[in-house]
C-alpha cells in the first residue's frame, strides 16, 4: 500500500535508459503481415474488422479524403493495442503520456487543417466568419473561431489522456481496497473485487472506444477540410 499511486505512469527505464519507443514499437506484432494465401482466423478476423471500421469511417469523404485510409486505420489499431495492452499487470501504456498524445494529435490535426487551406481555401477561411454575422462582432467572431481551431489538437490529446489516466488509477484504488479488505472484511474484499472485475472489463471498452473516438475525430476534421 506503500506504492506510489503514479508509479505505474513513469516512463519505464532499462539500464537508465527509456525503453518506451521498444514498447511503442510491440503492437506491430500483434498484426503481422499474410504471407499466406489462404489466412488463418485471427488476421482473418482483423482484416474483417479493419475493412468494417474503414468502409463505415471512410464512407463520408471525398476521393481526396480517401487517401488518408492506411493512416487512419493504422492509427486506431495502435491506439486501440496500446491501450489494451496497458491493461496487462504490471505494463505501461504510452497513451496515458500527454506529450505523445500530442505527437500524434497535432500533425495530424495539421495536415488536415493544411489540406484545407490547399485544397479549399475560401471554405476554411469561411469557417472563422460564420454567414450573416453582424459587422461589430466579426473581429471576436474571428478570434474565437482561430482559438477553437488551435485547441483542436490539445482537446484530442487530454481526453485520450485523461480517459485511460482515470480507468487506471479507478482500478489501482479500487485493487488496493479489495487487498486491504481482506484480512478486515472478507465479505466487503469480495464484493469490492467482483466491482473491480466489472470495472476492468469497462476498461476494455473503454480501451477500445477512446482509439476509435480519437480516429474519428481526425476523420471530421479532415472531412470537414476536404
Amino acid at each position: 500500500m506503500n506504492e506510489n499511486l503514479f508509479s505505474s505512469f513513469i516512463t519505464p527505464t532499462m539500464m537508465g535508459l527509456p525503453i518506451v519507443i521498444l514498447i511503442i514499437m510491440f503492437p506491430t506484432l500483434l498484426f503481422p503481415a499474410p504471407t499466406r494465401l489462404i489466412n488463418n482466423r485471427l488476421v482473418s478476423a482483423q482484416q474483417w474488422l479493419a475493412q468494417l471500421i474503414l468502409k463505415q469511417m471512410m464512407m463520408m469523404h471525398s476521393p481526396k479524403g480517401r487517401t488518408w485510409s492506411l493512416m487512419l486505420i493504422s492509427l486506431i489499431m495502435f491506439i486501440g493495442s496500446t491501450n489494451l495492452l496497458g491493461l496487462l499487470p504490471h505494463s505501461f501504456t504510452p497513451t496515458t503520456q500527454l506529450s505523445m498524445n500530442l505527437g500524434m494529435a497535432i500533425p495530424l490535426w495539421a495536415g488536415a487543417v493544411i489540406t484545407g487551406f490547399r485544397y479549399k481555401t475560401k471554405a476554411s477561411l469561411a469557417h472563422f466568419l460564420p454567414q450573416g454575422t453582424p459587422v461589430p462582432l466579426i473581429p471576436m467572431l474571428v478570434i474565437i473561431e482561430t482559438i477553437s481551431l488551435f485547441i483542436q489538437p490539445m482537446a484530442l490529446a487530454v481526453r485520450l489522456t485523461a480517459n485511460i489516466t482515470a480507468g487506471h488509477l479507478l482500478m489501482h484504488l479500487i485493487g488496493g481496497a479489495a487487498l486491504a479488505l481482506i484480512s478486515i472484511s472478507p465479505t466487503t474484499a469480495l464484493i469490492t473485487f467482483i466491482i473491480l472485475i466489472l470495472l476492468t472489463i469497462l476498461e476494455f471498452a473503454v480501451a477500445l472506444i477512446q482509439a476509435y473516438v480519437f480516429t474519428l475525430l481526425v476523420s471530421l476534421y479532415l472531412h470537414d477540410n476536404t
